[in-house]
């Protein structure tokens, strides 16, 4: 498949090199054609260009939010339908996490968050335990937003949680509108994902674990 061309994140592509926590990863099958470059202790600077306009909105919600610099970039089979691209960034960017967290040392683990839009009220909190599980709580109303298959948000969740091996768990509080819905829980994710990925300064030599091992 032939590489998507979009401008260079600056800030990601400038010098990743001078940060510790960063991580480039690129997946290709016979469906999409998926680069993920992110740096964990960054500004939320985004560059996203999937194919699907919605996915590419809550990238930058990640990004934003979390104060990650995310590059994605991916070509798929959008002929189809968004599944396989939406899936494939989602397991990239759990891949991309696990990796720039490596042995996950010094990590504060855990990370929580109520995040408000509007109407809409989303609790998430996770767990970078090493053991993949996602509990998911909401109840979109509608079937689409613009042409987003608001079913394929929980896809998304999956394939981050298996390939960044985190637990995760996703409990809409109110709404009625499912764009807010969708919105807060993104960034609900993206706040828990920041304290969680945070360097404890109690423990920065530390795995976070009474096990020793994450």
């Amino acid at each position: 498949m032939k590489t998507p061309s979009i401008p260079s994140l600056s800030l990601v592509s400038s010098d990743l090199s001078q940060f510790g926590r960063t991580a480039s990863v690129s997946r290709v099958t016979g469906e999409t054609d998926v680069q993920v470059t992110l740096n964990l202790d960054g500004q939320g600077k985004c560059a996203a260009q999937t194919g699907i306009p919605f996915l590419d909105h809550m990238l930058h919600q990640i990004a934003s939010h979390g104060l990650i610099d995310l590059e994605v970039k991916a070509i798929g089979d959008l002929e189809i339908d968004d599944h396989h691209t939406n899936e494939d960034v989602g397991i990239t960017l759990g891949q991309a996490l696990g990796q720039a967290l490596g042995d996950r040392k010094g990590i504060v683990r855990f990370g929580h968050f109520v995040a408000p839009l509007d109407e809409a009220l989303v609790q998430v909190a996770l767990d970078f335990s090493g053991r993949p599980h996602l509990s998911y709580g909401l109840q979109i109303p509608t079937q689409r937003v613009g042409t987003y298959d608001t079913q394929l948000v929980r896809e998304f969740f999956v394939a981050i949680v298996n390939h960044a091996q985190m637990t995760l768990h996703i409990r809409q509080l109110d709404g009625i509108n499912s764009h807010h819905i969708i919105e807060a829980t993104f960034k609900a994710f993206a706040r828990s994902l920041r304290m969680a990925t945070e360097i404890d300064p109690r423990r920065a030599s530390q795995i976070p674990s009474s096990k020793g091992v994450l």
